[in-house]
């Protein structure tokens, strides 16, 4: 039997946000050649785009995208993305924005109309998964190690 050297523990981005301290999750999270990125609104998105369901799910995917590369990958590493509409935002401004945006990565992608999520005002929370090719480094001075 030969003896197993752990897995390296995972390399996790932050980017500041208030949710992350008050809540203790990371933006995103890598491990080997995963990266799990979590539920993720637009920046004061309720704010800057008052009831504009396509606004806050662009400006939520660039965030996740930023995640991405944070963590060593690009946008066409991005293999599923999850979109979460409260009820009356417009699915087709949403859909609109992720084809404008990752159209041309085409991930597997599911929409879903939830209840309401946390945060006054927010219409869209969007979730992203990506596999990045073997050897990727990692963005030093971004990401937080484990």
């Amino acid at each position: 039997m030969r003896p197993s050297t752990p897995p390296p523990a995972p390399t996790r981005y932050r980017d500041g946000t208030s949710w992350e301290a008050w809540a203790g999750y990371s933006r995103a999270a890598r491990a080997g050649t995963f990266i799990s990125v979590s539920g993720t609104t637009a920046p004061q998105g309720a704010e800057r785009f008052p009831g504009d369901t396509y606004g806050q799910t662009a400006a939520a995917l660039r965030r996740v995208i930023e995640a991405v590369e944070a963590l060593g990958g690009v946008d066409s590493d991005i293999t599923r993305t999850r979109i979460l509409l409260v009820p009356g935002a417009d699915v087709d401004a949403a859909s609109r924005a992720h084809r404008e945006i990752l159209g041309h990565v085409a991930p597997a992608n599911s929409l879903y109309f939830v209840a309401g999520l946390v945060g006054e005002g927010l219409l869209v929370e969007v979730e992203a998964d990506a596999v990045l090719a073997p050897g990727m480094a990692v963005s030093e001075d971004q990401a937080v190690p484990g």
